[in-house]
């Protein structure tokens, strides 16, 4: 295989897949439904929000935004995997690995940021109802989405430029079926403990800074709820909030499992492909089905597109 200054690869092998034999044959229709799936599903949440006037709300902005990293992160990884699906070959190289690596934290990071600022509306709506046009202005909400997409380009530039520096001694075979930090960290031959400490600290920040906000609205939301008297009141108040804290629930359980594993754990190529596929592939599916099975105003957007 070729090097790069003698410790450097120029081409990275994946064995997410080894396990599986001809997993050509029996994997590529399923990958790509998924994807077709999580393409057109996301694209008609994010269409719809355009067309209809009355999804033109504060919570409705943050799903579109939601709906387009779903498609974004689905396809930064699956079409990759499809391709290599036809060639028969399981590889990508240094430079399109960096900058899958680069694209895919930078959409699960603003995600997860994403998730916080759709906390914070649902405060905003249900405990501070007589102030919500004014914390959730249009001048707010474009900042605060702005302000989640930079959150996720700086903590991705940061990890993908620490792993620019990793040597790899010519040991080119990442045990996953895709470019992320810690597979990479696994297969380094260089000191990776400010990679390990980098990971650590955004952990707690970068994810953790975001979940901590959500626990600390609903737990306001939920203060409020309580004080309500009438039973279709409080039921009213939990069923806007349903689809997010499901959405909220599969993507930090996923996050936190794949995420929070040292570069020295001793996982199966079963356990990390799982893994990644319910991470970049069933989750972003599962995010459209979720709004439109749960959400009255989607399901009746869709109905007067679909009849005119």
């Amino acid at each position: 295989m070729g090097m790069r200054n003698e410790t450097q690869v120029v081409e990275f092998v994946f064995l997410g897949f080894s396990g599986i034999p001809n997993s050509h044959l029996y994997l590529f229709l399923p990958f790509l439904v998924i994807y077709l799936v999580t393409v057109l599903g996301n694209l008609m949440i994010f269409t719809l929000i355009q067309l209809d006037s009355s999804l033109h709300t504060p919570m409705y902005y943050f799903l579109s935004h939601l709906s387009f990293l779903d498609t974004c992160i689905s396809s930064v990884t699956v079409p990759k995997i499809l391709v290599n699906f036809l060639r028969q070959r399981q590889t990508i190289s240094y430079n399109q690995c960096m900058a899958q690596m680069f694209f895919l934290i930078s959409f699960t990071g603003t995600e997860g940021a994403v998730l916080g600022v759709m906390a914070y509306d649902r405060y905003a709506a249900i405990c501070k109802p007589l102030h919500y046009s004014h914390l959730m202005s249009t001048k707010v909400c474009t900042m605060l989405a702005l302000a989640a997409w930079v959150w996720g380009a700086l903590d991705s530039a940061l990890h993908t430029a620490l792993s620019t520096t990793l040597s790899f001694c010519g040991i080119n075979q990442i045990h996953h079926i895709l470019c992320d930090v810690p597979p990479l960290l696994k297969i380094a031959c260089s000191d990776a403990r400010i990679n390990e400490m980098a990971i650590r600290i955004a952990s707690y920040f970068v994810g953790g800074g975001p979940f901590l906000f959500i626990i600390l609205s609903y737990s306001l939301i939920l203060r409020s709820i309580l004080k309500i008297h009438s039973t279709t009141g409080k039921r009213k108040a939990f069923s806007t909030c349903a689809s997010h804290l499901i959405v909220v629930v599969i993507y930090y359980g996923n996050a936190l499992v794949n995420y929070n594993r040292s570069s020295t754990d001793d996982d199966s190529l079963e356990t990390a492909t799982l893994i990644s596929i319910m991470y970049c592939m069933i989750s972003p599916m599962l995010n459209p089905l979720i709004y439109s099975l749960r959400n009255k105003e989607v399901k009746g957007a869709l109905k007067k597109v679909l009849g005119s």
